[in-house]
């Protein structure tokens, strides 16, 4: 069975030499559509004797992907981000999935490696994507972050780091900061073509639920400062989005009642979770009740 793998670009040249020499050995050809980078990037995948095709610059990746896909002659797809690698583990099973042909795509286990640390936990693991199919089994929607339609038979590899994707995800403060720039910018557009309507109340109540569930139910505490730190920086996110749909609708004026009893909702929640997830504050205050009784 014949691999295409498939890459979509846009001014990658520090990432994309290590995608590449990943799937080097792994696949029988190289698919690399760009958007017209302004770096090394197409000189990169010259290198490794990819078949280059051109796309339109867009705000993100989803508009180029079906176009990317419908380049690939192989009878398996093994669709890459340039700044993801393929691990050797990873390469083998995925071979061996393909000369057994049992199933249609495959969802694989990433592991985000974010300010250079794996995070484990915070919703960021095992983050499954479909990322390896036969041609034709996948089509993706143009929509931002929207999961792909599949057809036929799925297989989900187990959810350990010996089969799963390495993705380098952010590696700065700056870099995230400008993602959560652009990010909003269309998110915000979105919920607007959506019919949603500002309410000064998701500016405390989208960004505090954000950071509460990734800490507490997606266990973000277990990843240390990391995960508080990511915590902040996703609640930040929903802020931005929220705060770009008012601009966006001319700032409009409401009247903010009840801020205070808002704001004890949410401290209600934080205490809630805490009482779950920190057995030792649990036994504290089941220790005062039984005082004051």
């Amino acid at each position: 069975m014949k691999v295409s793998a498939v890459i979509n670009t846009y001014n990658e040249e520090r990432n994309l030499d290590r995608c590449l020499k990943s799937v080097a050995d792994f696949a029988d050809e190289i698919i690399v559509v760009d958007m017209h980078s302004s770096d090394k990037t197409v000189e990169y995948a010259k290198k490794y004797k990819a078949k280059i095709f051109y796309f339109e610059q867009t705000r993100y990746v989803e508009p180029a992907r079906n176009f990317a896909l419908s380049k690939a002659g192989g009878d398996w797809i093994f669709l890459i981000d340039a700044d993801e690698e393929l691990s050797k583990s990873l390469a083998e099973e995925l071979k061996r999935i393909s000369e057994e042909n049992k199933v249609d795509f495959v969802e694989i286990p990433r592991k985000n490696i974010i300010f250079n640390k794996w995070i484990e936990h915070s919703r960021w693991w095992p983050d499954y994507l479909v990322r390896f199919f036969k041609k034709g089994k996948v089509n993706f929607s143009e929509k931002i972050h929207e999961p792909p339609k599949t057809q036929g038979l799925s297989l989900r590899l187990e959810a350990s780091e010996k089969y799963s994707l390495i993705h380098y995800n952010i590696q700065s403060v700056s870099q995230y900061l400008e993602r959560i720039d652009r990010y909003s910018d269309i998110q915000s557009e979105e919920l607007i073509k959506a019919g949603y309507k500002f309410n000064w109340q998701d500016l405390i109540s989208r960004p505090s639920s954000e950071f509460l569930s990734r800490y507490f139910p997606g266990e973000g505490y277990k990843d240390g400062l990391h995960g508080l730190v990511l915590g902040l920086l996703q609640a930040f996110s929903e802020l931005t989005v929220y705060l770009k749909v008012w601009e966006r609708q001319g700032f409009e004026q409401q009247e903010t009642k009840n801020v205070d009893q808002l704001i004890t909702e949410q401290s209600d929640n934080l205490l809630h979770w805490r009482i779950i997830n920190t057995p030792a504050l649990l036994s504290k205050i089941v220790l005062k009740i039984k005082k004051r009784l």
